[in-house]
């Protein structure tokens, strides 16, 4: 990540690079959000096909395979809101500066090295991707956030396109399982909530009511459940995946909570929390065609407690 990060920045105008470089303690590197708007940060749209190029090289350095090309085509349903949306030709113009493709900012908060604290972020509509780096060694790498407008794509080119295809259906396979009496336990309410309860809060705690233990499930259950939750873990880079796997499984009880309706099409939302992580997952709006999914860390998001017990430690 570093090595990526010193090149992009090599690789800008001095322009650039001051509205891309942050201070690390800069109260920016916590300021994320999912929605569209205009972020602090250098955007693709502004930068020239080489930068783009090793703007997505960075991107590359934290998602894997699968992550990275959910991200990039989260990044191109831009173009199909602005041609759903675009249609009147007097609101043309203003739509397309909402709905552009290339509108996703890199921000770099501290000097990319092995030694210090430094961290940096993609974000922009549907996307954000947040990396937090000690001595060489990642901290954390949530929040971590992914929508899809629309959840499934019903005309132009791309029809039938779902970019979060798996992350429904699995929620759904794993609800669908379940005996009469651990829904009970599992469902938390008829009405799924309009967004999911984090939102873009900065610090998240464990929600309540929890849900159905996974030591409630049968073996089958339990394996849909892990395969759910690697689905989030796994847009990552495998060395990122697998700590935070490790962590979880250390971690004790973990908990799955369903709202909503269980069939396609019907406004619905789930979560999986355990001791140390929250995985949230809303599709409600648009007739339940707009999906939100974010994973995040109670004890760490942007590294925070955990960049304070070192501080502790070492003074």
């Amino acid at each position: 990540m570093a090595a990526i990060a010193k090149v992009f920045l090599t690789s800008l105008a001095p322009e650039q690079k001051a509205r891309t470089s942050f201070a690390f303690a800069d109260a920016e590197r916590e300021n994320w959000h999912f929605i569209p708007r205009e972020r602090k940060g250098l955007p693709m749209k502004d930068m020239n096909p080489q930068q783009r190029l090793l703007a997505h090289a960075l991107l590359n350095t934290g998602l894997g395979l699968r992550g990275a090309a959910k991200a990039v085509t989260i990044m191109s349903l831009e173009e199909v809101l602005y041609q759903i949306e675009g249609a009147d030709e007097s609101k043309r113009a203003a739509v397309r500066e909402k709905r552009d493709p290339e509108k996703y900012f890199v921000s770099i908060f501290g000097e990319p090295a092995d030694k210090g604290a430094w961290g940096w972020r993609v974000e922009g509509h549907h996307l954000s991707l947040n990396f937090t780096i000690k001595d060489g060694q990642l901290l954390r790498a949530t929040p971590a956030f992914m929508g899809s407008n629309p959840g499934e794509v019903r005309q132009g080119s791309l029809t039938g396109l779902r970019v979060l295809a798996a992350e429904e259906e699995m929620g759904r396979e794993l609800v669908k399982s379940l005996t009469p009496e651990q829904f009970k336990t599992a469902f938390v309410a008829t009405e799924a909530p309009k967004e999911m309860i984090t939102a873009a809060e900065k610090k998240v705690s464990a929600l309540s009511p929890a849900g159905l233990a996974d030591s409630s499930l049968d073996e089958k259950q339990k394996a849909m459940l892990t395969r759910l939750i690697d689905e989030y873990l796994g847009r990552m880079r495998p060395e990122i995946a697998d700590e935070a796997r490790a962590e979880i499984k250390n971690s004790g009880t973990v908990y799955f909570a369903w709202a909503g309706g269980k069939e396609r099409g019907e406004p619905h939302y789930y979560r999986v929390q355990g001791k140390t992580f929250l995985i949230e997952y809303d599709n409600t709006q648009n007739e339940a065609n707009h999906v939100h999914s974010v994973w995040r860390s109670f004890d760490g998001d942007f590294g925070r407690d955990l960049l304070g017990e070192h501080v502790k430690q070492a003074h």
